[in-house]
């Protein structure tokens, strides 16, 4: 990572882990598909249940961030010991967070969430049983996090991709067989799309397992490196707290908006849902772009080489730009034919169609916010990355949602998105700034 020419390490770090969201992103828009065919309650139930499920994911995935910056800032000191703590604590970490989940989930926290967004019975019983099933099971998901972003961060970015897409074609495989009870499976219908999210879930964990067992010299695998540590684990939730809280934000987002949305109808909140899924395939693919610049960034402040950091922002703003432009033309050209996926009603159509071409307007401006926000993960400093989620996703794009709901008309409330993300630019780019001055110029 200090010596290969940028714009080739950039790629080969990122475009597996591209390909295998770009499947991940496919088996959550094909996962939806299939529960709209059930009926649209099922399709709005797991709707309501995404904030809590975005939940699980933010504690697990930022402290994967954590996990991340200081096991390849370690790697890049050559400071073996510490690489090797932050690995065995993430994995250790993120076990407990699973087995809260799961007790939470006994505890009936799944159909409290649902039924606090609906009063629809169909739709509150659709949602508990999705959510209450990928709750208690949630140590897959957990595990396949952990060992994916140690791959990650020690380059065998190759690896995470085998085991992502794995994961994800066996989710795409299982899910009509669990849902319609195929090939002698019974029917389960909303808890088959459960069932079938754990199980590639699993099988990804232990694939990449695997993979950190027998292909990552970097790591010393024992016993010894899953005591915890308070100083590792400082570390780790040092930059991993922001992200979580980052991510964590979008829950609660959700969590209004869908609030704001139900107000109109319950069609209004499947839209949104259809809309999450479908922008995750052009998203997903930035994500993974990210997540491929940051150990970048992260070796080369660890190694001080200030050229190599400014060549990487560069190239990874520029091509994440590129890849949201796809995205808009996209939401643009096509809503109805996306919209036909998920077996849309002719209201749902009605709905949909204004939805997403307002809502795609915004997707270049966030591709360029995603890419600058890298260095502030990779330099230890996500709290500014939490200051911009919070501005963007809670104190604009709220308000406004709910301002614009007030007019009567819910095609006006999409345009809260574009909004947010000019406000998020704004704060970003201020970040930005400050941390070039501050930090890259000075290496």
């Amino acid at each position: 990572m200090g010596v290969m020419p940028v714009k080739k390490l950039i790629v080969s770090m990122s475009l597996p882990m591209m390909i295998s969201m770009l499947v991940q992103a496919l088996y959550n828009i094909v996962d939806s598909v299939f529960v709209a065919r059930l009926s649209e309650e099922a399709l709005t139930g797991v709707t309501l249940a995404f904030p809590m499920q975005n939940l699980m994911f933010a504690v697990v995935g930022g402290t994967g961030v954590g996990i991340n910056a200081m096991l390849s800032k370690a790697l890049g000191e050559k400071m073996f010991d510490e690489s090797d703590s932050a690995a065995g604590n993430g994995i250790v970490l993120n076990v407990i967070a699973a087995l809260i989940f799961m007790a939470a989930s006994f505890m009936g926290a799944g159909g409290a969430f649902i039924s606090s967004q609906t009063k629809d019975p169909v739709i509150i019983r659709e949602g508990t049983t999705y959510l209450s099933i990928v709750m208690v099971l949630s140590i897959g998901m957990a595990s396949q996090v952990t060992m994916e972003r140690i791959l990650q961060s020690t380059g065998r970015t190759f690896y995470t991709m085998i085991s992502q897409a794995l994961g994800a074609i066996i989710n795409i495989i299982m899910d009509p067989i669990m849902i319609f009870g195929l090939f002698g499976f019974p029917r389960l219908g909303v808890a088959g799309a459960a069932y079938a999210t754990i199980i590639g879930q699993s099988i990804a964990a232990s694939l990449a397992l695997f993979f950190n067992l027998r292909k990552n010299a970097d790591i010393r695998f024992s016993w010894s490196i899953l005591r915890l540590k308070a100083d590792t684990v400082k570390r780790i939730y040092y930059v991993g707290v922001p992200s979580i809280l980052m991510i964590a934000i979008g829950s609660v987002m959700t969590y209004l908006f869908n609030l704001i949305l139900a107000a109109f109808s319950s069609t209004a909140v499947a839209v949104f849902g259809v809309y999450f899924k479908l922008q995750s395939f052009f998203f997903m693919p930035v994500f993974g772009l990210n997540n491929g610049v940051i150990p970048v960034l992260a070796y080369n402040y660890g190694a001080r080489n200030r050229e190599r950091i400014q060549e990487a922002l560069r190239f990874s703003i520029m091509l994440a730009f590129g890849i949201m432009c796809v995205g808009t033309a996209v939401f643009e050209l096509f809503p109805d034919k996306l919209l036909t996926l998920f077996s849309a009603s002719e209201d749902m159509m009605g709905i949909g169609i204004t939805a997403l071409r307002n809502i795609a307007w915004h997707f270049p401006v966030a591709g360029v916010c995603i890419a600058m926000g890298s260095v502030f993960q990779a330099f230890g400093r996500s709290f500014y990355s939490l200051i911009v989620s919070l501005g963007r996703q809670i104190f604009v794009l709220i308000p406004v949602a709910y301002g614009l709901s007030l007019t009567g008309n819910v095609d006006n409330v999409w345009w809260a998105f574009i909004c947010s993300e000019l406000a998020s630019f704004v704060i970003t780019t201020f970040f930005f700034r400050k941390l070039n001055r501050e930090v890259i110029k000075t290496l």
